[in-house]
């Protein structure tokens, strides 16, 4: 990898502060700006860009029509189009472009494809838990806090991220609600079920005190050596449990996330609430999930109408 020019280099450098420190983005969505963003600026140097001054929308397009040339999915190009356009307008907020060519930019259409959704009663068949070895507290203990994480994230709708962010104090036992920490700092209080509650609460009384250790801190859930809860054992816990209820999709906790907001809205809530409880910044997030209740509404009419 060639070094940029230094006010590219100096440019970008703050592009990562400004993600990491004044928008609080997450560290994965950092990288992956910054990924794209030091492509469109190695682009910008080898057509001879030394500084920002002239990087405008026939640069920026010339960069995302090589992207494509060189074979990348629409996903990609939709994504880097939107980091190009994050970073010009940094760019002149900071005062380095006389006027923001990113809002010139298209993007690339994204059909987004959602998993196969479970059904509730393979969502039960799931969340029931397996019998544990009698006489051994710890495997006792993890399957508690298994059947916490299932019962939270089916209830919750929340992400997988939000779920191994949870402190103890984070969830109201007499409110039953459950104070998250979303994309962007942003903080949402969300409704908890009565299952999801009692199977939380039994964790915390009777499974956690046999895995905490001094790295536990606040951390509600905990991995078998005491320390926070990691996404990629939250992960293999849902992997598990669907793929032992029958004829559950194989799924992981974003399929769980998907599952609740379909069932709500098919259940009749409204969507700006499932919205408000997913933690959207827009309604067109949300959107997708209608889609997924009029498949479902057309396949049961086809099924059942004679007439169909």
């Amino acid at each position: 990898m060639d070094p940029l020019p230094g006010p590219l280099s100096e440019a970008l450098d703050a592009f990562r502060r400004h993600l990491a420190a004044e928008r609080g983005t997450s560290p994965h969505t950092v990288r992956a700006y910054l990924s794209d963003v030091r492509a469109l600026l190695e682009h910008a140097a080898q057509a001879g860009l030394t500084s920002l001054d002239d990087l405008d929308i026939a640069l920026l397009r010339s960069w995302l029509a090589g992207q494509h040339g060189a074979g990348r999915a629409r996903a990609t190009l939709a994504r880097r189009a939107a980091s190009a356009r994050t970073f010009t307008a940094f760019a002149h907020a900071r005062g380095w472009l006389a006027s923001d060519p990113g809002p010139l930019l298209g993007t690339p259409r994204v059909r987004r494809r959602l998993p196969e959704v479970a059904r509730p009663e393979q969502l039960a068949a799931a969340l029931t838990p397996p019998p544990a070895a009698p006489g051994d507290p710890r495997e006792q203990a993890v399957l508690l806090r298994d059947t916490a994480i299932m019962e939270l994230l089916y209830a919750t709708a929340i992400r997988v991220s939000e779920l191994c962010g949870l402190d103890v104090g984070d969830l109201d036992h007499g409110r039953r609600t459950i104070r998250v920490m979303g994309k962007g700092g942003k903080e949402r209080t969300v409704p908890v079920g009565l299952p999801a509650e009692r199977a939380t609460a039994r964790w915390v009384r009777d499974g956690r005190p046999a895995l905490v250790t001094a790295a536990s801190g606040h951390a509600l859930l905990v991995g078998a050596r005491g320390g926070r809860l990691d996404p990629r054992t939250a992960r293999r816990v849902v992997h598990a449990r669907l793929a032992a209820a029958p004829a559950a999709p194989d799924s992981g906790p974003h399929g769980l996330r998907h599952a609740a907001a379909t069932h709500l809205l098919e259940g009749g809530a409204d969507l700006r609430s499932v919205q408000e409880i997913l933690g959207h910044a827009s309604l067109a997030s949300t959107q997708i999930y209608t889609h997924v209740s009029v498949d479902r509404l057309q396949k049961a009419f086809r099924q059942a109408h004679p007439r169909a």
